[in-house]
């Protein structure tokens, strides 16, 4: 079962790029965030889920161990497969989809495409007990776009990327302390990224 990738991209595509490691190309679906993040150019590192169907094997690939892992929970789910919790995972963030599970917020559960009313509230009976069991309940109830919260993810997706923690820690705070309120995770590991690369 392969868990991780680190090597070079040789094709970006939509929600998928092949990952060039040592000669080997893997195709890898990926989030809209996690496209979004990763560096044009030089060695990335992806954690990976490995599904395995009938007649195939898919390799899905997350900057974030978190969102892997929100990832893992969405498949425990009656009904939800690999496409549509990749799906969910690039319609809203790890964070958000803690909070719309632990707040019963079936509205904003249906904003995410392919998920309507029945889905949701088959996440929510299914995966609040299991949110709150794994830890996430301190991310989830911080309050919406955090800055300590972003800081930290910001630091985790540049410590991925193989910068020394130190660094990432730095870059993060020059990066929010002039950030508008409103800046993502993927706008943020954007600007650190071009900061860090010049």
């Amino acid at each position: 079962m392969i868990s991780a990738l680190r090597g070079t991209v040789l094709h970006r595509g939509i929600n998928r790029l092949v990952v060039d490691v040592q000669g080997v190309g893997y195709d890898v679906a990926v989030t809209l965030s996690t496209l979004e993040s990763l560096p044009q150019n030089g060695e990335i590192f992806l954690h990976v889920h490995t599904a395995f169907r009938e007649n195939s094997l898919e390799l899905f690939g997350f900057l974030d161990r978190d969102e892997k892992a929100l990832f893992e929970l969405l498949l425990t789910v009656t009904g939800i497969g690999p496409r549509t919790a990749l799906t969910i995972l690039s319609g809203i963030s790890p964070t958000g989809f803690h909070q719309a599970i632990l707040e019963n917020n079936l509205p904003k559960l249906t904003t995410i495409p392919g998920i309507g009313k029945k889905s949701a509230e088959r996440m929510v009976l299914e995966l609040r007990d299991r949110v709150q069991k794994m830890g996430l309940l301190a991310v989830a109830a911080q309050p919406k776009g955090s800055m300590a919260v972003l800081q930290d993810d910001l630091v985790s997706s540049l410590v991925n990327l193989g910068y020394k923690e130190r660094t990432a820690v730095e870059a993060a705070k020059r990066i929010l302390k002039s950030a508008e309120p409103e800046v993502t995770l993927a706008q943020a590991v954007r600007r650190a990224l071009k900061e860090l690369i010049k």
